[in-house]
């Protein structure tokens, strides 16, 4: 029987079996968004505000990593059935090419916005930030290619997240 743990003690579990969860996800299906799920597991227990033990760490773990691959299989098939139903409801495969002028510029308030976040990040963060969540490329290969640690990687990613979590509350 294990002990309950605290969120601490479960940030350590995590930290002890990341690889192992890294590899029951893409055992699961989730392929190279793997370690994009593991990271965005991270981010959801080194943010919650939980105040009960865990009596099972590891097995907590691995059923959130489940549940976080099944919601966003769930909503990337939520996305293309809404893109879908779009074409058909509008009876035609492209979208419209005139866009309504005030979407359009508080479109382009937000992206330099957001722009602003990134760069008072420093270009490490911004480059890191911009290659895995927006070129989509893996968390390995940023670090490869930047010649820095994955963990260093990870931890620019979440510092970069939480930034633009923060303006996306501001922004609401």
């Amino acid at each position: 029987m294990s002990v309950p743990m605290s969120s601490n003690g479960l940030e350590a579990v995590y930290l002890a079996n990341r690889d192992k969860l890294v590899r029951f996800l893409a055992a699961r299906g989730a392929g190279d968004a793997a370690e994009d799920l593991v990271n965005d597991l991270w981010l959801k227990i080194s943010t919650s505000s939980s105040s009960g033990p865990i009596a099972n760490p590891l097995s907590y773990l691995f059923r959130a990593a489940d549940t976080l691959m099944i919601d966003r299989y769930r909503a990337k098939r939520q996305g293309e059935k809404r893109e879908q139903d779009w074409y058909e409801l509008r009876g035609s495969g492209e979208a419209s090419s005139e866009p309504v002028g005030e979407r359009v510029i508080g479109a382009q308030q937000e992206v330099a916005k957001v722009a602003a976040v990134l760069a008072r990040l420093g270009a490490r963060r911004e480059a890191i930030f911009r290659r895995a969540r927006i070129d989509g490329v893996s968390q390995r290969q940023i670090a490869a290619e930047l010649g820095v640690s994955l963990s260093t990687v990870e931890a620019d990613l979440r510092i970069a997240t939480r930034a633009l979590i923060e303006l996306k509350d501001e922004l609401q």
